[in-house]
């Protein structure tokens, strides 16, 4: 018969060594696998799988301890001697920490013994160049610290604690999770680690409960082995931290205490423990499992009469108890029915070197021969070669591998702790974690189910500062965490639609922000329309002053033989009336919504009519220069008098102006266009000039012709003639450069259905100057002084004025 040896250890404890009943769930799992292993025909036929059972302390020596008991043999320590020719062990299993496998390893790899670890996985113990006779069962548990941020994540829990253990495996899960907080968002209100040795109980009563009491985080992960937990559960009964909520892994197992410890401080908590799937059968055979069952098993009675509390005589006596009892009556805090992470794991070390051992019977060759031939002895380093490629599917269809490389990463079920009214203690699973799943499904949780702090009545919220609301934006505090601001409101145009954003958001242009600012309202189209105030006010003031000019033309007409029409060319007052209500009527063209035919025709209509205009003014200002140089004898300006000079005038400076503007229009034409910046709430229907350089162009010759009109005017306005109108022209040419002068500036600052206005104002206004300087004092005489009208009054005024001049 061939046996096989194992290490299975109580986790170590602070100041007291009271034997933890839940541990011995461990145990029976390796009996449980054994027994199915020997049932097994067709696994090590004809050959019966045995083991042995260590106990560790919390003494680094008693591990090393029990590990040179199991390479001597008969509990005895002799080192390099074996004092059993039988009973040899081939394999241990063993570890439930890196801490202890390490410890182990020291002695055992001396030997070159395969040691196979059942705790979580460690990548220190993946370093084949100091560990080349470890094996780890466990999956890799590399994706803990990412499910924990998905948790704090989906919860909008960004500012956590953080308390770790202070070894290696401590310091990568803080970096992990560090990195991973970062990239989601999430901040770290305080880092606490819980050191190791003399200094543990001391730093963890002093520093750690009053950082987590003063913390304005009410979430804390917490993240470690079992010796900092049992330190921890210590000292949180003399400080009570009932608000927060506590996030941890499986290997941090509440429920894991001395039976006078209180861990009412961690009721609700959640954790994350490795997925396992139940093994057939192993609950029927956890509940037909008594000490009676195996009486060698001291272990199991110690366990038994400590879970079951039995009378003193009874531990005094080494009897066992409660023989109708079953391990399925006990609470959750002294045994767990279910197959733990740990569990699972020690059943599939139990087939892989088992499996490994049947790989050596199919070659005899690897077996060595003693006079007794009966007795087969397998060198344990033999089996390093074979435990390497082992891989198989268990019971349940899971792959296994003693590969590491090819571990795969762990799966989690996120579980609620929770302490009844009646003292009861359940574990509720209310999500998963599934790393490898696709996105959207890796990760998922039943919020109806969780049972939260009682202080908490919804949802418990973790965060530096409250949320920032629609229409806000986070602003960070100087020196503070990224999750630490102040809100402020977005600016204007922009919106925040949700919460807790950075950045406020510009609206679409056809769009603007509403007064809270947290979304965007369509803006309404609108143009100068002749129905709102201003467009009805212009247009009637145009067609008002349009037909006053009729008005004015019918009195011209009516009285065309008066002196005071005859003066200074009848034609070019016609011609300058007719160019005058052209003006006021082109004014229209720019009011009411813009079309492909207005905006060519605004700028174009509005030049021409103004630049026939201005040349007929300057066509009468040369007229009366030339009139009075006609008087001359000898003057050659008598050739230049009559109809035909001035219309060439008129004809002239038109056709440039029609010249640059059918340039404009042909090379780059005025067209439709929408301005949505210039109002906030309105998208503002207009004519785009198409080329400004062209407008300008127009406009610069308009006020040249002004210029030139205004100059003759003013160096002719005091010949002497009854019916001068040089003083009239000058005035009005005055009043037109000052309107046009004004508009360059207001039409520049101006923008939307004000800029429309400003340009329909400056053309009613420069014509009203122009109608009112010239013609209003023509109209005063003909219509309210008759007798200035008349030719005997023009010859005596004109002997008077000789007269006049020969006594000077």
């Amino acid at each position: 018969m061939l046996l096989w040896k194992s290490f299975t250890f109580n986790p170590k404890k602070l100041n007291f060594y009271q034997l933890q009943e839940k541990h011995y769930n461990q145990v029976l799992a390796l009996m449980f696998a054994v027994e199915e292993v020997n049932k097994d025909p067709n696994l090590l036929p004809n050959i019966t799988l045995g083991f042995q059972i260590y106990n560790t302390y919390s003494s680094d020596v008693r591990t090393l301890e029990s590990s040179l008991m199991l390479l001597s043999g008969k509990r005895l320590i002799a080192p390099n001697y074996h004092c059993e020719k039988q009973q040899k062990s081939v394999a241990v299993i063993g570890g439930a920490n890196s801490d202890l496998s390490i410890q182990m390893a020291s002695i055992l790899e001396l030997y070159k013994f395969p040691q196979i670890t059942y705790g979580p996985f460690d990548s220190i113990l993946s370093d084949k160049v100091h560990f080349p006779s470890v094996y780890q069962m466990a999956p890799k548990d590399s994706a803990l610290a990412l499910g924990m941020v998905q948790l704090m994540v989906h919860f909008n829990w960004t500012w956590v604690g953080l308390v770790i253990t202070d070894t290696a495996r401590g310091e990568t899960f803080l970096w992990d999770i560090r990195e991973e907080m970062n990239r989601k968002g999430v901040c770290a209100a305080f880092i606490e680690k819980i050191p190791l040795g003399l200094k543990s109980l001391t730093y963890s009563f002093s520093v750690i409960p009053p950082s987590i009491h003063v913390s304005s985080a009410n979430v804390i992960v917490i993240y470690g082995d079992n010796h900092s937990r049992m330190t921890l559960q210590y000292v949180q009964q003399y400080h009570k931290l009932y608000k927060k909520v506590w996030i941890t892994s499986s290997h941090w197992d509440f429920t894991m205490r001395h039976h006078s410890v209180n861990v009412e401080t961690f009721n609700r908590a959640l954790i994350f423990a490795g997925q396992t799937k139940e093994i057939p059968s192993f609950k029927s055979f956890l509940r037909t499992s008594k000490p009676a069952k195996y009486p060698q098993d001291i272990f199991f009675k110690k366990m038994w009469n400590s879970a079951f509390q039995c009378p003193f005589h009874h531990i005094k006596y080494d009897q066992d108890c409660s023989q109708n009892s079953s391990l399925e009556m006990l609470p959750l805090r002294y045994f767990d029915m279910s197959m733990s992470s740990l569990s699972y794991n020690i059943y599939n070390a139990v087939y892989a070197v088992a499996l490994a051992l049947h790989e050596v019977l199919l070659t005899r060759s690897e077996m060595e021969y003693l006079r007794d031939e009966e007795s087969l002895i397998l060198y344990p380093w033999k089996l390093h070669s074979l435990l390497r490629n082992i891989q198989f599917n268990n019971s349940v269809g899971d792959q296994v591998f003693m590969d590491e490389k090819r571990n795969p990463v762990a799966n989690y079920d996120i579980t609620n702790f929770v302490i009844l009214d009646n003292g009861t203690e359940v574990l509720v699973k209310v999500g998963e974690f599934i790393p490898h799943a696709p996105l959207g499904e890796d990760f998922s949780i039943h919020e109806n189910i969780i049972m939260w702090n009682q202080i908490y009545i919804k949802t418990p919220r973790s965060v530096c500062s409250e949320s920032c609301g629609s229409g806000f934006r986070k602003s960070a505090c100087e020196g503070e965490s990224m999750c630490c601001f102040d809100c402020m409101p977005c600016p204007e145009g922009e919106i925040a639609n949700q919460t807790d954003m950075d950045q406020c958001i510009m609206c679409p242009e056809d769009e603007y922000p509403n007064r809270e600012r947290n979304r965007c309202l369509p803006k309404v189209e609108t143009f100068l329309s002749f129905r709102e105030p201003l467009g009805m006010t212009l247009t009637c003031t145009a067609l008002v002053l349009c037909f006053l000019t009729v008005v004015i033309i019918g009195i011209f007409v009516k009285h065309q033989n008066t002196p005071i029409v005859k003066a200074n060319n009848r034609t070019l007052s016609y011609t300058l009336l007719l160019s005058l209500s052209q003006c006021f009527l082109s004014s229209l063209l720019f009011i009411g919504k813009p079309t492909s035919a207005k905006c060519l025709l605004q700028q174009a209509i509005f030049g021409i009519t103004f630049t026939m205009a201005i040349s007929s003014i300057l066509a009468k200002t040369v007229t009366v220069v030339l009139a009075f140089k006609a008087i001359r004898p000898v003057s050659r300006s008598r050739k230049w008098l009559g109809s035909r000079a001035p219309i060439s005038v008129i004809f002239i400076c038109s056709l440039i102006q029609v010249t640059i503007c059918g340039i404009w229009l042909l090379v780059s034409p005025p067209f439709p266009d929408v301005d949505p910046h210039s109002e906030p709430k309105h998208i503002i229907l207009k004519c785009n000039q198409g080329s400004l350089i062209a407008f300008y162009y127009v406009l610069g010759y308009m006020g040249l012709l002004a210029l030139g009109s205004f100059t003759v005017a003013f160096l002719a306005r005091n010949l002497p003639d009854t019916f001068n109108e040089s003083k009239f022209i000058t005035f009005s040419m005055l009043v037109f450069c000052s309107v046009w002068v004004s508009f360059l500036p207001t039409y520049q600052s101006t923008k939307g259905k004000t800029m429309v206005a400003v340009e329909v104002f400056s053309i009613l206004s420069s014509s009203a100057g122009l109608l009112g300087c010239i013609f209003i004092p023509k109209c005063y005489v003909i219509l309210l002084k008759p007798q200035w009208n008349t030719q005997e009054w023009v010859q005596n005024l004109t002997e008077e004025n000789k007269s006049l001049k020969l006594r000077i």
